[in-house]
Formats: C-alpha cells, sequence, structure tokens
C-alpha cells in the first residue's frame, strides 16, 4: 500500500477525486476549506465545508465573526472541541458544544454573528470543528429563516467493531436524525479504530469522505488527513483506518435541482436574486438587527460566481 498525498496520482475504482483544502482566515482563526473547490463545487447540497482548528487561543482572545447575512442556504456548525457563541437577527442567542448541531436555514434572508463568549476568554481555551452550508432546494430558496439546536444526546449513534457513528443530519446507516432538512441528505461524524472499515451508504447518488484526523485506505490506496475523498456514484465503498485510526466526516446526498450561483454569503439559482440581497446588505434593508451586535461586516467587492456539481468556480 501506499500513501497518496498528490492529487495527481492515480485513484482507485469507485473514487472520482481528492480535494485539498485552501486556508483562509476567519475573524482571527485559520480554516481549512474543501467546498466549494475548482475540481468540485458541491457534494449533494453541500456547497460550502470548512475546517476550524484545530487551534488554541490566548487569555482574552478567541473568535469574533461580526454580523453578516445570508440567503438560500442552511449554515451547519459542529464542534469537536470548545464552544461558539451563535446570535442572529430571529433574536436567538445560543452556545454550541462538542456533538450539538446549530442548523440555521437563511432562506429569503437572516443575518448572524459568532463569537467567543466572554466567560470562555477569561483564560486559554481550543477549538475545532466544522461548518457547512447546505444549498437549498429550488422550492424553497426563499423559505422563512429560522434557527435549531440539537444536542448531542439526541442525535442517534451507532457503535460496531471499532467504530463509532453519530448521524449529524438526514438518513444513513439505518438511522433518522431529528434535524428537520429540506433536501435528501446524509451528514455524520466516525471515528475509527485501528484497521476498522466504515462502508459508505449506497442509497445516496453523491458521496464524500473528509478525513479530520488518522488516515483511512481505500481499495489499496491510504490518504492522509485533510483530504475530502469524492466517490462515484452507485460503487459499494467502504473506507478501512491506518494504524492510527480515523476521525471522518461523511456527508452528501441528492445532485441539486440545478447549478447556484455563489456570491460571499449568499447561495441562489438566481444571479439576480443574489444581486438583490447584494443591494440590500448595501442599503441596510437586510433583516432585523442582530441584538447585543453593534458591527457588522462591509459587502466586499467581487463577482458572483456560478457554483455546480461539474461547474468550475471563474
Amino acid at each position: 500500500m501506499s500513501v497518496t498525498t498528490d492529487p495527481t496520482d492515480p485513484l482507485p475504482p469507485g473514487l472520482e477525486t481528492v480535494l485539498l483544502p485552501r486556508t483562509h482566515d476567519i475573524g482571527g482563526f485559520e480554516v481549512r476549506r474543501a467546498l466549494p473547490a475548482k475540481e468540485r463545487q458541491m457534494v449533494g447540497p453541500f456547497i460550502f465545508f470548512d475546517q476550524m482548528g484545530p487551534g488554541e487561543f490566548l487569555t482574552g482572545t478567541g473568535i469574533d465573526v461580526r454580523p453578516h447575512p445570508h440567503i438560500g442556504l442552511s449554515t451547519v456548525t459542529y464542534l469537536f472541541e470548545g464552544e461558539i457563541q451563535h446570535r442572529d437577527s430571529l433574536g436567538t442567542e445560543m452556545s454550541i458544544a462538542p456533538g450539538d448541531v446549530n442548523w440555521m436555514t437563511a432562506g429569503q434572508g437572516i443575518v448572524h454573528s459568532e463569537r467567543t463568549a466572554a466567560a470562555r476568554r477569561a483564560g486559554p481555551h481550543k477549538l475545532a470543528g466544522i461548518q457547512s452550508w447546505v444549498a437549498l432546494p429550488k422550492a424553497h430558496e426563499e423559505t422563512a429563516p429560522a434557527f435549531r439546536h440539537h444536542g448531542v444526546a439526541s442525535l442517534p449513534v451507532a457503535e460496531d467493531a471499532g467504530t463509532r457513528l453519530r448521524l449529524i443530519a438526514g438518513t444513513g446507516w439505518g438511522m433518522n436524525a431529528p434535524v428537520q432538512v429540506l433536501s435528501d441528505l446524509f451528514y455524520a461524524d466516525a471515528a475509527l479504530a485501528p484497521g476498522a472499515a466504515m462502508p459508505m451508504p449506497d442509497h445516496h447518488e453523491e458521496r464524500a469522505a473528509y478525513v479530520m484526523a488518522g488516515t483511512v485506505e481505500v481499495a489499496g490506496q491510504v490518504f492522509d488527513s485533510g483530504r475530502m475523498l469524492v466517490f462515484r456514484p452507485g460503487d459499494r465503498m467502504s473506507l478501512r483506518a491506518g494504524p492510527r485510526g480515523a476521525r471522518l466526516l461523511l456527508l452528501g446526498g441528492a445532485t441539486m435541482d440545478g447549478p447556484r450561483f455563489l456570491y460571499w454569503n449568499f447561495v441562489s439559482s438566481s444571479r439576480d436574486r443574489i444581486e438583490q440581497a447584494k443591494q440590500d446588505w448595501a442599503r441596510d434593508r437586510f433583516a432585523a438587527p442582530v441584538p447585543g451586535e453593534t458591527e457588522w461586516i462591509p459587502l466586499p467587492e467581487k463577482r458572483a460566481v456560478q457554483a455546480g456539481t461539474n461547474t468550475p468556480r471563474d
């Protein structure tokens, strides 16, 4: 077996592509972004996927993502370590802890902030997790905004032969998560002991696995952490953990009902709708203010791009 580190290496049967994340900064914290990518814009409805950390903050510091808007998507926050305080224009204020799910549906428009609470800044602290965006089907793009919090105890868990899988959202592995979703999808957190194997669900059209830690073997090739493995539709696939075990995020679902335009924090099937959202934010006509916040992120100077399964960003 060989460790695959170069994305140009030949891929084993059943694997469509391997995505290498790019580094970005959000609110004073470095993240690694796997989606959208030049090679692949979406996996099922997942159009954005950021690995946050793992990182450590000194006393008095933390993340400060000022209020910013969204349309046409749901944001999904899931932590392995640390805590984030969420506030939004619906009046929601909620802290998320490891294993919980914050699922915020933007729909026709919402504004939110993400910060480290004052109590946690009182000493050194760590943060690690994933934030992803799920594009909404055309029929639900203009749905009313909503926020739902699901504690770790409410999420289904399956354990077997050195594997432990928590279903974050959707359906898979014979389980259904309580998180209300608007499209066919699956999203799971899997921990594998050394040598343990995990099958990918075969009833979902598009599927991917993000290697958060450790290594995994697919059809004789080994892939290191910090890779998103995108599988071909229809093939029965499984991943086997290396000698250090592995931590995986498994995700996917049905192919989206058409391409999406992506601009900053806005996602839509309509370029005109993106332009309207830009004008609304620039002219302070977007949504109610976020309680407890006096700052906001200005509209950036960039153009909308089309994001589709086979459409590279330009």
